[in-house]
C-alpha cells in the first residue's frame, strides 16, 4: 500500500533542517546561548530572550523513528537508569553515552546535539523530565530551572493558575542573567501571540480530519506537527501551517482521501510507536481504515495564550494539558472528540515505559464502551524500545478488531 505524502512535506523537512542548523551554529558560538526545554516547557519565555531552544524529546522521538532507540537504552540501563522507566529518557542519555544521535544521520554536517547553557522542564508531563535534565544539567555542569505543576487536575481554578504564572515569572531572573539580555515584556507578548496564532492553525490542521473521506491521517500528524513543538513562537511555523491547511481543505474540496475507499474511523488513545509509524499507517491503510485523530498530535494547541496576561495564559494553557487532568476530565474530552471526528473505535496503545500518557490501565476503555457504546483495542507496546512490541500480535489484534467492527 502507497502512502499518499503530503506535499507540504517538503517543504516541512527544509523547515526543520533549517531549525537544526541554527541550533548547530548557536551551539558552537560564543555570543548565542542554548536552551533545553521540555516540550511543553515554557519555550516563549526563552525566545523572549534570544535563547535556540532545544527539545530533547523530539531529538529521542527521532532516535525511535530512526531505530536507534532500542540499541541505545541499555547504555542508560547501565548506569542506573531502570528499563521500567521512560524510553525517551534511556535512549537519549544512551545516545549521548555512546556519541551517537540521527541529526549526524539526517544532517551529515551536524555532529552531535547542541550544548546547552540552561535547561528548563515543566513536570506537567512527568517527573521524569526533571530527572532527565538533572543529569544533563550535571554533565555539562549547567543551571536547571523548572515549574512543578500539579497532576491529576481536574476543574482548573484561580490557584493552580497563580501557582504556575507565579514559577514562570521566577524563571526571568535567572534565565536573563544567563542569556545576558534584559527582558521585555512586549517581546514576550509578541512571541506568544505568534505562538498562538501557530496553536489555532496546527488546530485546524487536525479538525480537517472530521470529514469525511479525512484528508490526513493520525501518521501524518505526527510528523507534521514538528513546528508547533520545536518552533511555536516562530513566524516559521505559522507559514509553515498556513501551507499544509490549505493543502488539506483542498483535498477536502476535491473529496481526496488519506485512505482510499475509507470504511472505518479510529481514534489513537496514547503515545505513538515511533519505530513503526510507515508499518501501521500502512497496515490501516490496507485495511482501508484511517486512524483518523489523537489526543497525542493535539497536545500541542494553546488557543489560551492571550498576550494581554502572558504569564496567566501561559500558566492555563501549560495546565490544561491532557496528561496533567484527572480521568474523569480525560474521559468527557474523549467523548467530545469521538463525537467530532465520528470515530468508529479507540485503539489505545499501553506503552510499557510510559505510564503517565497511557490510559487504558484503569479501567477507562471498558467505562467509555459502557457508556457509549463506543468499541476499543489495547496495543501493548512503547513509545520507542521496540523489544516492547509484537508485530505479529499487534497485527492480529488490529484484523480481528475490524472484523468485530464488521460484525456490529
Amino acid at each position: 500500500m502507497i502512502r499518499k505524502e503530503i506535499a507540504a512535506a517538503k517543504q516541512l523537512r527544509q523547515v526543520m533542517k533549517d531549525y537544526y542548523y541554527e541550533l548547530d551554529d548557536a551551539s558552537n558560538s560564543i555570543n548565542k546561548k542554548v536552551a533545553w526545554c521540555s516540550s511543553v516547557g515554557p519555550a516563549e519565555i526563552l525566545r523572549s530572550l534570544d535563547f535556540k531552544v532545544f527539545f530533547p524529546e523530539n531529538h529521542s522521538a527521532m532516535l525511535g523513528s530512526s531505530r536507534m532507540a532500542t540499541d541505545l537504552i541499555p547504555f542508560a540501563n547501565a548506569i542506573g537508569y531502570s528499563p521500567e522507566i521512560c524510553s525517551y529518557l534511556t535512549a537519549d542519555i544512551g545516545a549521548y553515552l555512546k556519541n551517537i544521535t540521527p541529526l549526524t544521520r539526517a544532517y551529515p554536517d551536524i555532529e552531535s546535539v547542541p550544548k546547552p547553557d540552561v535547561l528548563v522542564f515543566n513536570t506537567n508531563q512527568c517527573r521524569e523530565v526533571q530527572d532527565w535534565f538533572g543529569w544533563y544539567a550535571n554533565e555539562f555542569n549547567v543551571p536547571l530551572v523548572g515549574i512543578s505543576t500539579p497532576r491529576t487536575v481536574g476543574e482548573v481554578t484561580n490557584d493552580h493558575i497563580n501557582f504556575i504564572a507565579q514559577q514562570m515569572e521566577d524563571l526571568i531572573e535567572s534565565l536573563g542573567k544567563i542569556s545576558a539580555i534584559t527582558f521585555d515584556i512586549k517581546k514576550l507578548k509578541e512571541i506568544l501571540s505568534i505562538s498562538r496564532e501557530c496553536s489555532e492553525l496546527w488546530k485546524k490542521v487536525l479538525e480537517t480530519a472530521a470529514n469525511e473521506p479525512s484528508p490526513i491521517t493520525f501518521f501524518d500528524g505526527t510528523i507534521h506537527m514538528g513546528p508547533a513543538v520545536v518552533l511555536r513562537g516562530t513566524q516559521q511555523a505559522v507559514d509553515y501551517y498556513k501551507v499544509l491547511l490549505a493543502e488539506l481543505k483542498e483535498r477536502v474540496k476535491n473529496h481526496k482521501a488519506a485512505v482510499e475507499n475509507e470504511r472505518y474511523r479510529l481514534y489513537w488513545e496514547g503515545m505513538p510507536i515511533w519505530g513503526r509509524l510507515r508499518h501501521y499507517s500502512e497496515l490501516f491503510s490496507s485495511l482501508n481504515v484511517c486512524v483518523v485523530a489523537s489526543t497525542y498530535c493535539n497536545s500541542w494547541i494553546f488557543t489560551d495564550f492571550d498576550e494581554k496576561e502572558p504569564f496567566k495564559s501561559m500558566a492555563k494553557a501549560y495546565i490544561e494539558l491532557f496528561i496533567v487532568r484527572s480521568d474523569e476530565f480525560k474521559e468527557k474530552y474523549l467523548k467530545k472528540m469521538i463525537e467530532f471526528f465520528k470515530i468508529d473505535g479507540i485503539i489505545f496503545h499501553d506503552a510499557k515505559t510510559c505510564p503517565h500518557n497511557t490510559n487504558s490501565r484503569y479501567g477507562m476503555p471498558q467505562r467509555l464502551e459502557k457508556d457509549i457504546g463506543i468499541p476499543n483495542l489495547i496495543i501493548n507496546g512503547d513509545l520507542n524500545d521496540l523489544r516492547c512490541l509484537s508485530d505479529d500480535q499487534s497485527r492480529t489484534s488490529i484484523e480481528a478488531f475490524i472484523e468485530q467492527l464488521e460484525e456490529s
